[in-house]
């Protein structure tokens, strides 16, 4: 057999990425800048220089390249926050429904409904009833008593972080009691993959009943009847319907997944330093100044459950994350240690940037030629795109230019 038909043999027995992604990966949560409907023009460009082994996505936030490629390559899904890593894991667990009851989901309902009760029975004298017939002046007044909560003493009761930090902010005293019970419970399924999955469908039904814009950068306040009557939708609004739909959904698209797949929760320098030799990379970096924790904290306080300092009007962490990458004066620093590390593990990289980032495509280009070598073809494609700015007015999508920039050893 010559060389020519042996390449053509391996063309031929290669996986096209493109058409046999899962183009019906569930959504989660709501996310800023989610590639999700750009997806085939993100694994398009995999497709092309993909050959073999894992492929690492650095910066995965919401995870749905894990989502789309996991039942395909083995992936290597990181991101600083720990969000990620349970979105990441929901999708490339290997499921085995049949070991759980068929009644798996009613159960999780019942045990998170009675810590509601009895949560109700020890702090009887907290209740908060919204009606459509409030004036602006007892809704204001109701929210505010609500937000007092984050000085009240709770004596040491377990599983009361979002009934103490967050009622009547995003979410109602009554939906932070369910959001706490969910949350309780998915302890109960900890060493199993159900965990993650209770997890995901919490961030989904937190997502669907906040009161913001389906982020959390800052919940809104009652200045007028109309804004009164838009937050009162989402404070009638009940977290177990939302749960309920998102489990179901979830259970029956995973399945059976024996792939040798990685999830980390490093710093992107550390997880180059990690990944095997010749790992396809895809980035996707935070392109401006908006830093996701500011954005994400609630979920990663979620996760986390670790009853943390906040700072704010918004209830942030004061420990979250701020990317170098949204900062003006490491940026650059930032993508010369990216290229540095995709070339100390002679790597393949694909990076997501767009026209509206911190800095232009003509410097990043110049700044991987600079810092990647010789031995690697530096090229880009374009593509318009709406970016999703997650508000509620005329301008929550934008137009943007999305780019690939693709760098590959020759």
């Amino acid at each position: 057999m010559n060389r020519l038909e042996t390449e053509i043999i391996h063309l031929d027995s290669q996986l096209d990425l493109l058409t046999s992604y899962d183009h019906k990966v569930p959504h989660i949560t709501k996310y800023m800048g989610s590639k999700r409907s750009i997806l085939d023009f993100v694994i398009g460009a995999i497709n092309e220089i993909y050959t073999e082994g894992k492929v690492c996505d650095l910066f995965a936030g919401t995870s749905v390249l894990s989502g789309a490629l996991g039942k395909l390559v083995p992936i290597h899904s990181n991101d600083i926050q720990e969000y990620s890593a349970v979105l990441s894991k929901t999708y490339l667990s290997n499921y085995d429904w049949q070991q759980f009851s068929s009644t798996l989901l009613e159960d999780i309902l019942i045990a998170a409904s009675d810590h509601v009760k009895d949560f109700k029975e020890e702090y009887s004298n907290l209740n908060y009833t919204y009606s459509a017939e409030m004036t602006i002046k007892q809704f204001v007044q109701l929210e505010k008593k609500q937000q007092k909560l984050l000085d009240y003493n709770f004596d040491g009761s377990l599983y009361h972080l979002f009934t103490k930090y967050y009622s009547g902010t995003y979410w109602s005293f009554e939906q932070c009691l369910w959001i706490d019970a969910l949350r309780r419970v998915a302890e109960d399924y900890r060493n199993t993959p159900v965990y993650y999955v209770i997890l995901s469908s919490l961030m989904y039904s937190m997502s669907y009943c906040s009161q913001s814009t389906g982020h959390y950068a800052q919940y809104r306040d009652a200045k007028s009847e109309s804004s009164k009557n838009d937050i009162l939708i989402y404070r009638l609004r009940d977290i177990k319907p939302y749960f309920e739909s998102k489990f179901n959904q979830l259970k029956q698209h995973l399945g059976s997944n024996n792939l040798d797949h990685t999830v980390t929760s490093f710093d992107y320098r550390k997880c180059l330093d990690e990944i095997e030799p010749g790992t396809l990379v895809y980035a996707d970096p935070p392109y401006a100044f908006v830093h996701y924790s500011r954005f994400y904290h609630a979920i990663e306080t979620l996760v986390k459950y670790d009853y943390p300092q906040v700072d704010h009007k918004g209830r942030y962490r004061s420990d979250r994350h701020q990317s170098p990458f949204g900062r003006r004066t490491e940026v650059k620093k930032a993508f010369q240690a990216l290229f540095i590390g995709i070339k100390k593990k002679q790597s393949d990289l694909i990076l997501s940037y767009s026209n509206t980032g911190m800095i232009s495509l003509d410097e990043i280009m110049q700044i991987a030629k600079d810092n990647i070598g010789k031995n690697y073809d530096v090229s880009y494609k374009e593509q318009d795109y709406k970016h999703s700015t997650m508000g509620r007015s005329d301008d929550k999508n934008k137009e943007v230019m999305e780019y690939l920039i693709i760098i590959k050893k020759i």
